[in-house]
C-alpha cells in the first residue's frame, strides 16, 4: 500500500492544519500518513494477512531508529524522528493499538480500554504535540484528555461501522449495566436498546472535552490553535449526534462546510472570546 500524504486533507483533522507552518505541516502530513496507513492495514479487507504488514511495520520502525529504513515512508520517518526528536513509542504504540484491532480485542472495564485509547489517540496526540512545540506534563494531560475525548466520539459515531468489523469498543461492563452484551452489538442491535449506553459513554467523551479545554486555555493560543480547531470539529461531531437522542443508524459526520464553519468559529473563539 501507498500512503497517501495528502489523505489529512479529507479528514476532520484538515481544517487544523492549516493554520501550521509549513514545516510543522509537512512533518504532520508524514506522520498522518504513517497512521493511515496503520489503519487502512487493520480495516481494509483487501488485505490478507494484516499481522504479517503490521510486523513489518514494527521492525521498519526499529531500522528507522537504527537509519536503516528500506521503506519509502520509513526514511521519510527517520528525518521526522530526527528533526522532532520522537520517541519509538509514538509509532510502537500505534502499531500495538492496531493489532488490538485485528485480534478483535474487546475492554470489559472503562480502565481496560483506556490501553487502547492511549495506543490509538493519546500517542497520536502526544506525537502532534511534540511536532508543534509543546511538551512536558501539560503535553500528557492533554494528549489524553483531547485525544480520548476524539476517540470515544469515534466509538460513538462508528459503532455500527466497527460491528460490520466485528469490533465493539464500548466497554462490555457498560453494555451489561444497560442489559446487552458485545454479540448484541455484533448480531445488529437497534438504535433505541444502543441509545441510553452512547449516551452515557458520551457524558465521558465531554468530561475529556472540559478537561481539554482547560489545559488549552493555559498554553499559548497561536502555538495551539491545531488542537483548539481539532477539539471543537470532534465536539460538535459529538453535539449533532446528541441531537439524535443516539438515535441513528449509520455514521452521522460533519459535512465539509460545517468543519468550516466550526473551524471559523474555533479560530474567532480563540482569540477575541474572554
Amino acid at each position: 500500500m501507498t500512503p497517501d500524504q495528502t489523505a489529512y486533507k479529507k479528514s476532520s483533522f484538515g481544517p487544523a492544519f492549516l493554520f501550521l507552518d509549513k514545516r510543522r505541516r509537512s512533518a504532520l502530513a508524514v506522520y498522518y500518513a504513517f497512521c493511515r496507513l496503520m489503519d487502512d492495514i487493520a480495516d481494509e479487507p483487501e488485505i490478507q494477512d494484516k499481522n504479517k504488514q503490521l510486523a513489518f511495520w514494527q521492525a521498519e520502525i526499529k531500522r528507522v531508529y537504527d537509519k536503516n529504513a528500506t521503506a519509502p515512508l520509513g526514511r521519510e520517518l527517520e528525518k521526522l524522528v530526527t528533526d522532532f526528536n520522537l520517541t519509538q513509542d509514538r509509532f510502537v504504540w500505534l502499531i500495538e493499538g492496531m493489532q488490538a484491532d485485528v485480534q478483535g480485542r474487546t475492554y470489559q472495564t472503562f480502565e481496560e480500554l483506556e490501553w487502547y485509547l492511549w495506543r490509538v489517540a493519546g500517542i497520536v496526540g502526544l506525537t502532534t504535540l511534540d511536532i508543534i512545540g509543546i511538551k512536558g506534563p501539560k503535553a500528557q494531560d492533554l494528549a489524553k484528555a483531547l485525544g480520548f475525548a476524539v476517540q470515544i466520539t469515534n466509538i460513538i459515531r462508528d459503532v455500527y461501522e466497527d460491528a460490520q468489523l466485528r469490533r465493539v469498543y464500548l466497554p462490555q461492563d457498560l453494555l451489561a449495566k444497560h442489559h446487552l452484551t458485545a454479540q448484541d452489538i455484533l448480531q445488529g442491535v437497534q438504535p433505541e436498546q444502543i441509545a441510553p449506553v452512547l449516551q452515557e459513554f458520551a457524558q465521558k467523551a465531554n468530561a475529556f472535552y472540559q478537561r481539554a479545554h482547560q489545559i488549552l486555555c493555559t498554553l499559548p493560543k497561536r502555538k495551539i490553535l491545531p488542537c483548539r480547531i481539532m477539539g471543537f470539529v470532534y465536539r460538535q461531531n459529538l453535539a449533532k449526534i446528541e441531537k439524535t437522542g443516539f438515535r441513528f443508524n449509520k455514521a452521522l459526520k460533519l459535512s465539509k462546510p460545517e468543519k468550516i464553519k466550526y473551524s471559523i468559529y474555533a479560530l474567532f473563539h480563540a482569540f477575541f472570546s474572554h
